[in-house]
């Protein structure tokens, strides 16, 4: 996609404004991790989460296939 250069100039002032890094530093330190407890991954958190996800996609594990070809450089 390629920007027209107004969408292009907005953006160089955008990443020179000191206002916009203001705001993204705010989000940076709102930023909060489920997983992450005192430093330390949560494994049991994590692997609830996956199995939780994994019930609600209805997602049933296939068995495995071999896959059978060539490697072509």
């Amino acid at each position: 996609m390629k920007l027209s250069d107004e969408a292009a100039a907005e953006m160089r002032a955008l990443a020179l404004s000191a206002d916009m890094r203001d705001d993204m530093n705010a989000v940076a330190a709102r930023r909060h991790n489920p997983f992450v407890v005192d430093g330390i991954v949560n494994v049991d958190a994590w692997l609830e989460c996956v199995q939780e996800f994994n019930e609600f996609i209805n997602h049933e594990p296939r068995p495995f296939r071999l896959i059978i070809g060539e490697m072509r450089l």
